[in-house]
């Protein structure tokens, strides 16, 4: 392993601007210059550079549509990269204080995108829930593999999850994915659904109505429709998990 590129990637996301333009793709979106240096509150000239270094050093990818360059997360594992920042970030609260940990926002504690998959109370219950009833089964923090149940559970909320990742949905090298892996959540400090599996459970909900993204933040509102399916298939104890502060 190349340690001079190693601490030339920590150099590129410790920049605060580049920090900044990172974390506003985190929800999985392609984002343009412009738009990624409101995020990160300097001028598209300043952004552009930045850009431009961090898609030559593979933390992002470009692509062109019509008029518009569009960047986004060059693949998954930058984004688990940028979650396990953000945890150790979170962990370094002055000691004579109880830590703080995860976002301070009721609604991103509640429901939020971590790249392509759900992050928040809600992800964690849903884990728990796919876990009780043996569709998934995690091996540590690492490993994990989908059970024949999980057709039946997912079913009953007509998620496909014999499938494959939803059409249009799945980013670069998504087929390179495993089909399920568990993510320690960072608000939570639990583990939640990522990989193809938690992808289709996003997009699946997302794309019933069930969740839609908020304005200008990785946060999720749960629409009335979402809250009823998602509470008949939780049950009533964990579905006061999600919406119980």
């Amino acid at each position: 392993m190349n340690t001079n590129q190693i601490a030339h990637i920590a150099a590129l996301a410790g920049e605060p601007a580049r920090t900044g333009m990172l974390l506003a793709l985190m929800d999985g979106r392609s984002l343009t210059a412009r738009e990624l240096a409101d995020a990160a509150h300097i001028t598209p000239a300043t952004a552009s550079r930045h850009l431009a270094l961090m898609v030559q050093a593979g933390l992002l990818a470009v692509h062109s549509q019509g008029r518009h360059r569009y960047h986004r997360l060059a693949c998954a594992d930058v984004a688990r990269w940028l979650e396990g920042l953000m945890q150790l970030a979170a962990h370094q609260a002055p000691a004579a204080r109880s830590p703080v940990v995860g976002p301070r926002d009721a609604a991103l504690r509640r429901a939020r995108t971590c790249y392509d998959h759900l992050a928040g109370r809600l992800a964690v219950t849903m884990a728990g829930h796919l876990l009780a009833e043996g569709a998934v089964v995690f091996e540590g923090q690492e490993g994990s593999h989908v059970t024949d149940r999980a057709v039946v559970v997912g079913g009953l909320i007509g998620l496909d999850a014999a499938g494959g990742a939803p059409a249009g949905s799945a980013p670069a090298g998504a087929s390179r994915r495993p089909l399920c892996r568990p993510c320690l959540d960072w608000s939570e400090r639990r583990l939640h659904v990522a990989g193809r599996l938690g992808a289709m459970l996003c997009a699946h909900c997302m794309g019933a109505g069930w969740l839609v993204r908020s304005q200008g933040s990785r946060s999720l509102s749960i629409t009335p429709p979402g809250a009823a399916a998602l509470r008949n298939w939780l049950g009533h104890a964990r579905w006061s998990e999600v919406v119980g502060d």
